[in-house]
């Protein structure tokens, strides 16, 4: 494993997303878009308790980020972080132990990990990625990514560990059953990123990660396969990356670095 971080993707995809990501003896949940159930399992199946869990959060509002979100919250009392917009618009709000919505704060510090948000481009209200830091490691969580910004380029330079979108290929989506508003939606500037923007992204870094997690793959308009190869042959086409441990996150099963 690369750097200090353990990474347990637990679901990523459209139909719900979930991360685990440990270091330092800190363990948080990035999202909680899959049932409670489900949720528990694949923490067990991964190696971890809910209990294990020192809080959630939370990317954005969409139903495939937080719809286990007030079910787990009854049951195991986690402290949730989002940022205003999230709040303001998470439809579950109300179901939810007003003492465990935490405002995110511009830094949260826990012993020796440190964790940071930045924006990110996409139709919700106040959508964010994350960068954990420890021990001088540097771990960065990027999806639901209309476009890079100079921001996105500025906190995912130097990561160590690097879970990215790469939701779809763009020919697959063009030719496919999509309604024409939902594929603009899709391949617009508040939409999703596609592998070729994902290897663009990482081909035009100073210093390529160890790992990365390609994430939020379309069932419908990617592969896991056809991820994997555009986003490894732009890297080989510049001939670098040879390294770089490439995961791909799956929507059915775990996917981790340990």
């Amino acid at each position: 494993m690369t750097g200090e971080f353990k990474i347990s993707v637990l679901a990523s995809g459209s139909k719900g997303n979930a991360t685990v990501i440990s270091a330092d003896g800190k363990n948080f949940l990035i999202d909680a878009g899959i049932s409670c159930r489900q949720l528990v399992q694949r923490l067990r199946e991964a190696g971890y308790q809910p209990e294990d869990l020192d809080g959630v959060l939370l990317t954005h509002e969409h139903r495939d980020h937080v719809s286990g979100l007030p079910v787990l919250n009854r049951k195991y009392h986690l402290p949730v972080f989002a940022n205003e917009a999230t709040w303001r618009y998470i439809p579950q709000r109300g179901e939810m132990e007003r003492a465990c919505c935490r405002l995110l704060p511009k830094c949260l510090e826990t012993d020796g990990l440190k964790i940071t948000s930045f924006n990110v481009p996409h139709d919700a209200a106040g959508t964010v990625g994350y960068v954990f830091t420890c021990a001088g490691a540097r771990c960065v969580y990027l999806t639901d990514v209309g476009f890079i910004t100079e921001e996105i380029k500025e906190n995912v330079a130097g990561a160590d560990t690097l879970v990215l979108e790469a939701n779809h290929d763009e020919e697959m989506l063009k030719k496919g059953t999509y309604p024409y508003a939902l594929k603009q939606r899709i391949l617009g500037t508040r939409g999703h990123l596609s592998n070729n923007a994902a290897g663009w992204l990482l081909a035009q870094m100073e210093r390529l990660p160890g790992e990365v997690f390609l994430a939020h793959l379309s069932q419908e308009n990617n592969t896991p396969q056809l991820a994997l190869n555009t986003v490894r042959g732009m890297l080989d086409a510049k001939e670098i990356g040879e390294s770089t441990k490439i995961y791909v996150a799956s929507q059915d099963n775990i996917v981790k670095n340990f």
